[in-house]
């Protein structure tokens, strides 16, 4: 009787292994074969008879690189993600530090209203956005294309269920000692709660890296573009049926390397972020 609830233990987390082994491989195996098919012959991407090529084509690669439009869409996409990424904790955690410590009247119901707004569709702000910017005069630029992404709701809700868990007793001890607002967020807050700043960080660089759709709506330029926006530029300037997939992969699988390089180093404020967050909820 001892050892079956330790067996059933031992079959019940064997399958969860197998579970997510499963959804691993799922998950992955697109990558995989995008990184190996750009390895190959376009004659070699169109067969199906071999996963690996029969002779590694490296030349891919130098192709993308120095014969491609593909590194000036990487570095507008690395510039407008730094660029977002930094208002947007600018201007998330200034909001979130009003709604959590100063005592403003009706702070409640201001963040309500904040979190409200999250759940319209994004779809049906592009309209007001577009014509918001087109009168500034933004359109086709990367100032209105930073600017329209300035603030997230999600960074505010995340930063300020982390500034609640900061100590009143060290909140009131900074203002004893003479602190101003401004003090107290970056010498008291940011030090307590900096795991749920990398992980907005994060979160708000992928997000805009990622970005396709209102990029595509405010920016005509091609020399403007996004790695989103290059990629399916490079991808039919051949044609539908010229398309040389070999390059196509190798460039896919270039725009993905920062975001892995990135996910690697940061992973374990990623997890240490999301599991605060998830304990202080």
């Amino acid at each position: 009787m001892i050892f079956v609830p330790r067996t059933f233990r031992m079959i019940r987390l064997g399958a969860v292994h197998m579970l997510l082994a499963a959804a691993c491989c799922f998950t992955v195996f697109p990558f995989l074969w995008m990184a190996v098919s750009s390895l190959k012959t376009k004659a070699e991407v169109m067969a199906a008879d071999a996963f690996l090529p029969s002779t590694p084509q490296y030349g891919n690669y130098l192709e993308i690189v120095f014969h491609s439009p593909i590194p000036r869409y990487l570095a507008n996409s690395l510039l407008v993600a730094v660029s977002v990424a930094a208002i947007q904790v600018i201007c998330c955690s200034f909001f979130a530090y009003g709604v959590t410590f100063m005592r403003i009247r009706g702070r409640d119901m201001l963040f309500r209203l904040v979190l409200f707004t999250y759940m319209v569709p994004t779809a049906v702000t592009y309209i007001p956005c577009y014509i918001i910017l087109s009168r500034l005069g933004l359109l086709d630029s990367y100032q209105g294309l930073i600017l329209s992404n300035g603030v997230s709701v999600l960074g505010i809700f995340l930063l300020r269920q982390a500034f609640e868990a900061v100590p009143m007793e060290t909140m009131e001890a900074a203002r004893m000692d003479g602190a101003g607002h401004f003090r107290i967020l970056t010498g008291v807050v940011f030090p307590m709660t900096r795991p749920s700043f990398v992980t907005f960080i994060l979160l708000s660089f992928i997000n805009t890296y990622n970005s396709y759709m209102w990029p595509s709506l405010i920016t005509d330029t091609p020399k403007l573009s996004l790695v989103s926006q290059g990629l399916r530029r490079f991808l039919y300037e051949g044609g539908a049926y010229g398309t040389q997939w070999s390059l196509v992969m190798a460039a896919g699988t270039v725009t993905v390397v920062p975001l892995l390089i990135l996910f690697t180093v940061a992973w374990p404020l990623i997890v240490r972020g999301i599991t605060d967050f998830g304990c202080k909820g």
